[in-house]
């Protein structure tokens, strides 16, 4: 902030092609918005064009982890800080109409009035890598699992000899078999589900490649929590991803349960009180969660002796995996933020409770 004047607001609605900004006062009055293109050029603009107005304090944009990801980056590169929030809420909407200076205007109310204080992912290191990749090893997974549901789905109308040829064998052998299998001189038949075989096989080199680069990634991203029992490379991978490459704009590990869904939601009426399951949240990272304590449930002895003493005491298997789920998400929580010389090991299993 180098400007002298009045301090201001701003704020964005991001799109596609273009970028709303506006700026506003210490009281809210609104000062100016203009549109600016979403080119290299639009993304540097919008800021000399705010710090003309007054010394700048904060800007929300909306989307930064979408079209307002590359003015995010300008943004903080330029030392200004940078609110990320959702759009308006539809009752909002309907009262108040929808246009781009209106998206604006609220956006820079919003961090005014204190609504907004989400503090964007950054974007640009190792962690971004890893969302790409892992990205890209979901598409191909979900493809292989096509791939195979295509080949076991032309076998039934497949000749009775090739059936016959391929019956009892596992996947991997399976495949193997269907991709060497060749049409001969008659090209107009040629031999059922060989073409889906060899995309599998295609799918399977490809996820192969994706592992390999992954590993090291996540391994220098994520050191520690490839320590934590039922972690493994897959499950160690999501969680950078979603915390993203700056982990510190979490402000405790609570808000970090928050962000994966297993924040305990009270449930209570009358002479009931009990918690929920959290529906809300990253869902990718709550599914790592349930993975890992899955995982544990089955083979860690502390876990299973957890499990057992809380099913004595009245709580279903539900209300279990979420208190366990709550108190794996505290150790990632710690394994991301904390340095190496502050990593303890386990805790009882008590506090899940």
């Amino acid at each position: 902030m180098t400007h002298d004047g009045p301090e201001i607001t701003g704020g964005v609605d991001t799109h596609g092609l273009t970028h709303h900004a506006a700026v506003i006062d210490q009281v809210g009055r609104h000062l100016a918005d203009q549109e600016f293109p979403a080119t290299i050029r639009g993304y540097r603009d919008p800021l000399d064009w705010m710090r003309a107005h007054g010394t700048l304090i904060a800007v929300r944009v909306e989307g930064t982890g979408a079209y307002g990801a590359e003015l995010a980056r300008v943004l903080t590169a330029a030392g200004v800080t940078v609110v990320d929030v959702d759009r308006p809420d539809r009752k909002t909407r309907r009262m108040k109409g929808k246009s781009d200076p209106i998206d604006a205007y609220a956006a820079a109310t919003a961090v005014l009035a204190g609504r907004a204080t989400g503090v964007p992912k950054s974007r640009d290191g190792v962690v971004e890598a890893i969302r790409v990749l892992r990205i890209t090893r979901r598409s191909a997974v979900k493809a292989r699992t096509q791939a195979m549901n295509q080949v076991r789905g032309l076998l039934v109308s497949a000749p009775a000899m090739l059936r016959e040829q391929v019956t009892g064998l596992d996947r991997a052998a399976l495949i193997r078999t269907l991709a060497r299998l060749r049409p001969g001189d008659d090209l107009s038949r040629p031999p059922a589900a060989t073409p889906a075989a060899r995309r599998h096989q295609a799918m399977d080199d490809e996820i192969a490649d994706l592992d390999a680069e992954l590993g090291p990634l996540t391994r220098q991203a994520a050191p520690a929590l490839l320590e934590l029992f039922g972690v493994g490379p897959e499950t160690a991978g999501q969680f950078p991803a979603s915390a993203g490459d700056n982990p510190e704009r979490m402000r405790s590990e609570a808000a970090f349960a928050h962000l994966t869904g297993v924040a305990p939601i009270p449930a209570s009426s009358g002479r009931t009180h009990r918690h929920r399951l959290n529906r809300g949240g990253d869902r990718a990272a709550n599914n790592a969660l349930h993975t890992i304590v899955l995982v544990r449930m089955r083979y860690d002895e502390r876990t299973r002796a957890y499990v057992e003493r809380r099913t004595k005491e009245g709580l279903s298997k539900k209300d279990i995996m979420r208190c366990l789920k709550r108190f794996v998400a505290r150790e990632v929580y710690r394994a991301l933020t904390c340095t190496p010389t502050e990593q303890t090991t386990q805790n009882d299993l008590a506090p899940a409770a």
